[in-house]
């Protein structure tokens, strides 16, 4: 599947299609930027993003195809 710059990332398969596509995600925290780079690991709760583990509900993921 195909993600444009700056999409939200919410459902399994987004997770999923990043991490087989190898598409980096930025990672923001209130609209304050935490992190970018490749995601590891994915679960309901959690995603981990450069040896760190973010919890899906306290923090949104972005798309950056290109990055």
């Amino acid at each position: 599947m195909m993600y444009i710059n700056g999409q939200t990332l919410s459902h399994d398969r987004h997770f999923a299609d990043h991490i087989v596509a190898e598409v980096p995600v930025q990672i923001y925290r209130n609209k304050e930027h935490s992190d970018i780079g490749f995601i590891e690991y994915y679960g309901k709760e959690y995603v981990k993003v450069n040896n760190n583990v973010y919890c899906r509900k306290s923090f949104t993921f972005i798309s950056r195809p290109g990055y």
